[in-house]
């Protein structure tokens, strides 16, 4: 099954082409990675994907929304983690979650269950009750799949999600990107620079 379709995606600012003619097809289940140096035009293509920006022409799909036409549907069914998750530092890495599951309807136990599987399950239960401005990159990262899983998405997008993070985090972190495909039959995109780690993990790749 196709679950992300792009086809002659284009984007210019003025006279600037930011991205030419992407097509792109990913099926559900799998990992792809959107490799490129800074400025190749991975994050306005994401902003496609997530219909924040809109294409100058072609058109993009998810579960056969269009991104640009049906935004709150297709953000409803996608996670994003941007290469730096904003949380709330004067709250814990708990209450941000809290926060989160509240802004999508969830409440009570139902809430407090979750939040505590999803702790458990990006390893994040030990510094739960820290306040975030206290986290490393790493953790940040993992708190934010956390974060992102919160909704259940059926495609998860990450920008940049292991940079400035030392080796043993990025080892976690990839680790954790594979379960959420293999063990949760999760669509991820990742789009990064740095082809070495993030072709660990992925099933195909765009250059």
């Amino acid at each position: 099954i196709m679950l992300l379709e792009c086809s002659g995606l284009k984007k210019s600012y003025g006279r600037k082409l930011a991205v030419r003619d992407m097509t792109l097809n990913l099926e559900q289940g799998k990992i792809y990675g959107l490799l490129g140096p800074n400025g190749a035009g991975k994050t306005t293509t994401i902003l496609m994907l997530l219909g924040l920006t809109e294409p100058t022409a072609g058109t993009a799909e998810i579960a056969g929304c269009d991104c640009t036409r049906n935004p709150l549907e297709v953000k409803s069914m996608v996670g994003y983690l941007p290469d730096n998750v904003g949380f709330y530092g004067d709250m814990t890495g708990r209450q941000n979650l809290r926060f989160t599951g509240r802004l999508n309807g969830m409440h009570g136990k139902e809430l407090e269950e979750r939040i505590d599987y999803l702790l458990d399950r990006v390893g994040m239960t030990d510094a739960a009750d820290r306040k975030t401005a206290t986290y490393s990159k790493g953790m940040r990262q993992r708190l934010g799949i956390a974060d992102v899983l919160m909704k259940d998405p059926q495609v998860i997008i990450m920008d940049e999600p292991t940079l400035g993070i030392d080796p043993e985090g990025m080892r976690e972190l990839l680790n954790l990107i594979r379960e959420l495909s293999v063990k949760d039959g999760r669509t991820v995109l990742i789009s990064s620079h740095q082809l070495q780690q993030i072709q660990q993990v992925c099933d195909r790749v765009g250059i």
